[in-house]
């Protein structure tokens, strides 16, 4: 497979993966588990996705000090100078920083692409060829890329961006709006409207005009030992961050870059996809068996019950009788039974709860 030597990857594999608790936990969260029995973590199949697009020295795998062994177990082949290993939790801003930095003083012509760790992709080849045909663009604009798909329902839970004029490349729409998770009713007339698509929180851009973005938001980030020519030592780097990363802003790519840029452009994509950074979301995506339940790698006896998700550990059992619209999962200490509407909020207020009341080995 021939490559081009100028495309660079980040895949985001740092977050503590709350929003699926108890299944991911914080020592241990979602992107580092094989959630659907697939025999490959989450981390696992976006990486092997993106060595069949890019040059595979090229991937950078953004992550917290905490979990850098993780990534190591599992990418065994992965040169650990490609781990960009965070001293702190920071929002997705800092680290897409901290990559852009690193790849400009490789190579001034990158092109790249960043990847959050926990999406399903259910057409591996339309993937390809939508990522390749944004590169190409952002390649040739100084613009900002983001990738959307055609909602099929009205769901509250993502963000969608609405479409405005259309530019010169095949399905590429300047962006006219962002909008983050709209109540329901908002959702269903975003997807009638035909204007918006869900943003898959993947974004491309040229590394020198992703940087000068970012020197809008960050100014004096790495100014101190930001040199033109040729990179620093990377022993000296590490020191940088380890001195200044936690005083990085706490954004989001979206929030501190996208939704402030005059230049945003969205490709219409059509490869399938699915965020699974929720319970609601994961439920909403699979194929549902009988009385529309969803039932993931777990023996379950189901009865009279309806519209639910199960996740419970390989060797135990679940008899579930009269339930509708649940959440049942269970790893651990800890067992969940929660209403599926409105989860993400609830289970982060139980959280809460249970760190202040129980600590932290519940968490």
């Amino acid at each position: 497979m021939k490559y081009n030597e100028n495309d660079f990857c980040l895949i985001l594999a740092g977050g503590k993966g709350r929003r699926l608790w108890p299944c991911s936990r914080e020592k241990y969260p979602k992107q580092f588990l094989d959630f659907f029995s697939t025999g490959k973590t989450l981390l696992q199949q976006t990486y092997e996705r993106m060595t069949g697009i890019v040059p595979e020295e090229n991937i950078y795998i953004s992550t917290n000090r905490e979990y850098a062994p993780l990534v190591e177990e599992q990418l065994p082949g992965i040169d650990r100078t490609r781990i960009l290993s965070e001293p702190i939790f920071r929002n997705t801003a800092p680290s897409v920083a901290w990559a852009a930095y690193r790849i400009v003083h490789i190579n001034p012509d990158a092109r790249m692409v960043v990847v959050p760790s926990d999406q399903a992709v259910f057409n591996e080849e339309k993937f390809r060829d939508n990522v390749l045909a944004g590169l190409d663009f952002v390649g040739c604009n100084d613009s900002l890329l983001t990738m959307g798909i055609k909602p099929t329902r009205p769901e509250p839970g993502y963000g969608y961006i609405q479409m405005g004029e259309k530019a010169k490349a095949e399905n590429v729409y300047k962006v006219k709006t962002f909008t983050e998770k709209p109540d329901r009713e908002f959702a269903r007339m975003f997807m009638d409207s035909g204007e918006f698509y869900w943003n898959t929180g993947l974004f491309l851009a040229n590394v020198q005009y992703l940087r000068e973005c970012l020197k809008k938001i960050f100014p004096p980030v790495f100014r101190k030992i930001d040199v033109e020519v040729r990179p620093i030592p990377l022993e000296e780097e590490l020191d940088f961050i380890e001195e200044n990363f936690p005083s990085f802003p706490n954004l989001s790519i979206d929030y501190g870059i996208l939704e402030k840029n005059d230049n945003v452009y969205v490709m219409r994509c059509d490869f399938g996809w699915a965020d699974l950074g929720t319970w609601h979301s994961i439920y909403e995506s699979m194929s549902k068996g009988d009385g529309d339940n969803v039932v993931i790698g777990s023996k379950v006896l189901l009865a009279e019950s309806s519209n639910n998700i199960v996740k419970l550990p390989k060797d135990h059992l679940g008899v579930i009788h009269g339930l509708d619209g649940y959440i049942v999962a269970e790893k651990g200490n800890v067992l969940l039974i929660c209403k599926k509407e409105d989860s993400s909020a609830l289970i982060r207020k139980y959280i809460n709860e249970v760190q202040i009341k129980h600590g932290d080995e519940f968490i």
